[in-house]
C-alpha cells in the first residue's frame, strides 16, 4: 500500500541534525510515521498520495521537544513549599505524596501530559517513585494517560526503600521493600516495555536516589536493567546536602558512589548533577552517561547552577527536563530553553558564552532524544526518523519583529503551537490538544489536589 503523505512547506526550519543545517524557507515531506525528506524551497513536485497540505507561512519548524525528567504526580501539589531547600521540600511532602492512588495519579498525569503537550514536547518521561500500599496500578494508570494524549513516553519506574528508620528521608510507610520494588520494576519493564523503532511507550529502571535507596536496590536494579535491556535513570549531585549526605553515609561522593554501584554508563541518565567538580564531569564523559538539566527546578529550590557548559565541552549527553510540578509548577519544556540559556549565563566563569540559542534547542530536542537513547529515531529533522515535529507561530506580535526565528524562539515570549505532530500524527492546534479535554483535566486535577490534601490533612 502506497505511504500517505503530508506535506508542510513556505517555513523556516531548524533540523537539529549533525551540521545545525537550517533553511529559511523550505518543506517536509512526511509518509505514514517518518519523515520522507526535508529541503529547502517548495516540496517535490508529482508526490504521490498527497493527503494534507499545510502551508507554514510565518511559523518555525523543528523537532519535537524531548522531557528527559519529570514527577508526573506532583501536578496535584503544586504551590506548597515554596521556600525550602530540596531536604526540607522532601521532608515536607512526603507525607501527602505517600497517600496517592491510581485515580490521583492518572489525573496528575494527565494534567501533566497536557501543559507539555501543547506547548511543544513531544516525548515526555515520568520518574515516579512513590507507590503506597493498596494505592492500586499506578504505573498502568500513567502508561494509560500518556497513550490517551498522543505522545510518545519513557516511564522511569521509580521505587525508595531507604526509609527514616533507615537513615533515608521518606517515612516509612512510603517505602517498598527490596525484593517488592524490583519484582513490580521487571514486571512493568516485561508488560509495558516496546523495543521497536517506533516505540510509543519504553520502561526504565529508575530507583530514585542515594537518600531513599539502598545500596543493594542500586546494585540489583543496575543488573536487572541490563538483563532486560533496558535504560537506568536516578538523580544525582542536586544539592550540597546531597552531597554530605553521601561523603557521611558511603565515605565518598555522589559519582564515585554510583560508579561503585554500577550506575554510570552509556545506558544511565541523572537528573540535576548541579555539584559536579571536574573529576565529576570526566566520569559520566568517559562512560558516556546522560544528564537531565533542570534550570527552573533547580533556581526554584536553590540547588545551584549544574556546569552545563562545561559537560557539553567534555562530550557529556545532556537533555532539559521539567522535573516536577512541585518544583516548577508551570510544567512546561519550552520555556526551559530560555532558562536554560539565562540561567547558564549567570555562571561567573562562562558568562554571555555559556549557551547560545541554538546550543539551547539542541539540549531540548536532539540532547533529550541522545539522554533517552532515542537518538536514531527522534531529536532532529532527517530522512528516516520518526515524524515528531512542532509548527511554531512566529509573525505575530511577540516574535515578529527579530529576524532569526531561532533566537526568537529561544530568547522570546513562548511561542505559540500552531500544530504538533507525533509519529505522523497531529495532536495539537492552535495551542489546543486534540485528543484531551484541557478543560474537564483542569476541573478534575483541581479535584484531586483537594482529595488528596483532605486526605494528608485527616492522617
Amino acid at each position: 500500500m502506497a505511504a500517505s503523505r503530508i506535506v508542510i512547506e513556505n517555513c523556516a526550519i531548524a533540523t537539529v541534525d549533525a551540521n545545525d543545517t537550517e533553511y529559511a524557507s523550505g518543506y517536509i515531506v512526511v509518509a505514514d510515521n517518518k519523515i520522507e525528506s526535508v529541503g529547502a524551497g517548495k516540496a517535490p513536485e508529482n508526490l504521490e498520495n498527497v493527503v494534507r497540505r499545510i502551508d507554514a507561512t510565518g511559523h518555525l519548524v523543528t523537532p519535537g521537544l524531548v522531557n528527559t525528567h519529570h514527577h508526573f504526580y506532583q501536578w496535584i501539589t503544586r504551590g506548597l513549599a515554596t521556600d525550602h531547600n530540596l531536604f526540607n521540600w522532601l521532608v515536607a511532602l512526603y507525607p501527602t505524596w505517600a497517600r496517592i492512588d491510581e485515580s490521583m495519579a492518572r489525573t496528575a498525569a494527565q494534567g501533566s501530559l497536557a501543559m507539555m503537550a501543547r506547548g511543544g514536547v513531544t516525548t515526555a518521561m515520568d520518574h515516579h517513585y512513590v507507590f503506597p500500599q493498596g494505592s492500586g496500578d499506578l504505573s498502568g494508570a500513567i502508561i494509560g494517560a500518556a497513550s490517551d494524549m498522543g505522545v510518545r513516553f519513557t516511564l522511569a519506574r521509580g521505587s525508595m526503600d531507604r526509609s527514616e528508620k533507615d537513615g533515608g528521608l521518606p517515612p516509612d510507610f512510603a517505602v517498598e521493600t527490596l525484593d517488592g520494588a524490583l519484582s513490580a520494576t521487571a514486571e512493568t519493564v516485561k508488560k509495558f516495555h516496546d523495543a521497536s523503532f517506533d516505540a510509543m511507550t519504553q520502561v526504565a529502571v529508575a530507583p530514585c536516589s542515594p537518600f531513599s535507596v539502598s545500596t543493594e536496590l542500586l546494585k540489583q536494579g543496575a543488573e536487572l536493567a541490563r538483563s532486560l535491556g533496558v535504560r537506568m535513570h536516578t538523580h544525582g549531585s542536586e544539592t550540597v546536602e546531597e552531597e554530605k549526605f553521601c561523603h557521611e553515609l558511603f565515605g565518598m561522593g555522589p559519582t564515585d558512589y554510583f560508579e561503585s554501584t554500577g550506575w554510570l554508563g552509556e545506558d544511565v541518565w541523572m537528573a540535576h548533577c548541579v555539584h559536579m567538580n571536574d573529576s565529576d564531569i570526566a566520569a559520566f564523559a568517559r562512560t558516556k552517561t546522560g544528564v537531565a538539566h533542570c534550570p527552573s527546578s533547580n533556581a526554584r529550590l536553590a540547588a545551584g547552577i549544574a556546569r552545563v557548559p562545561d559537560m557539553l565541552k567534555a562530550g557529556v549527553p545532556v537533555g532539559l527536563g521539567v522535573d516536577g510540578t512541585a518544583s516548577n509548577e508551570s510544567g512546561e519544556l519550552h520555556t526551559e530553553l530560555r532558562n536554560a540559556l539565562l540561567i547558564n549565563r549567570l555562571n561567573t566563569e562562562h558568562r554571555e558564552a555559556a549557551l547560545n540559542a541554538r546550543q539551547a534547542l539542541r539540549l531540548g530536542t536532539f540532547g533529550g532524544a541522545q539522554v533517552l537513547g532515542r537518538a536514531d529515531n527522534i531529536g532532529s529533522l532527517e530522512a528516516g526518523k520518526l515524524a515528531d515535529f512542532v509548527l511554531w507561530k512566529m509573525d505575530t506580535l511577540a516574535h515578529s519583529s527579530i529576524a532569526d526565528p531561532v533566537t526568537a524562539l529561544v530568547f522570546g515570549a513562548a511561542a505559540p503551537v500552531t500544530a504538533s505532530f507525533v509519529n505522523g500524527k497531529q495532536i495539537v492546534e492552535n495551542n489546543r490538544l486534540l485528543f484531551a479535554d484541557e478543560d474537564q483535566i483542569a476541573r478534575d486535577t483541581r479535584a484531586e489536589a483537594q482529595r488528596l490534601a483532605r486526605i494528608a490533612a485527616g492522617a
